[in-house]
């Protein structure tokens, strides 16, 4: 395997890497993306105990029985009413420019260095 030099090395780094770009903390997508796939399964599960506690017991009529397994057929999962997705994160090079030009517009750094600086960015994550 041969060896990479570093200007070869920053525009694979510039066109692999990614970055959150959601808003929030990266950290906790640890969590909530746990959460949020564990929350629809809980609520189907809660909904049909619920429908099936009418349909239960000793002496269950079989219109009660047929009308609770129709309601559990008929109502949609929470997995197709309220979609949850995963949002993929950015490539590291994006993130950089936007910071850039973030600047760059609030006055805190030369607007003609930030597009040196975007055009060379550009320039590297094209090259692999």
């Amino acid at each position: 395997m041969a060896r990479r030099d570093p200007q070869e090395k920053k525009a694979l780094s510039y066109s692999k890497d990614r970055r959150n770009d959601y808003g929030e903390n990266d950290k906790s997508s640890r969590k909530n993306i746990r959460r949020n796939k564990r929350t629809p399964n809980r609520s189907d599960r809660h909904r049909e105990r619920q429908t099936l506690a009418a349909a239960t017991g000793t002496a269950v009529p079989a219109e009660a029985a047929e009308a609770a397994e129709i309601k559990l057929l008929a109502r949609k999962s929470m997995w197709f009413t309220t979609r949850w997705r995963k949002w993929r994160d950015a490539p590291l090079a994006d993130i950089v420019v936007y910071k850039l030009r973030r600047r760059a517009d609030l006055g805190m750094t030369d607007p003609a260095a930030v597009e040196a600086t975007i055009e060379r960015i550009r320039r590297q994550s094209s090259t692999p």
